[in-house]
């Protein structure tokens, strides 16, 4: 399976799931980010945090948290 960090610049994908402990997926679920949710990637550059679209709203998200967030593309 693929993770959110995965994607490179441009690319779009839709979240399948977020896995983690009970405080990661509430606040990731809670700026939106939940399964079924169409995600666009603006910047992905190593060692900094990423940068995604979604729901009309731009997010930085940690690189390690991403990991937790599976996609289909």
């Amino acid at each position: 399976m693929k993770t959110l960090v995965d994607l490179q610049k441009d690319d779009s994908a839709k979240i399948l799931s977020v896995d983690g402990d009970l405080r990661f997926v509430s606040r990731i679920t809670s700026i939106g980010l939940t399964p079924g949710c169409e995600v666009t990637v603006v910047k992905n550059e190593k060692r900094r945090p990423l940068l995604v679209y979604s729901r009309d709203t731009m997010i930085a998200l940690n690189r390690n948290e991403c990991k937790n967030i599976l996609i289909e593309e």
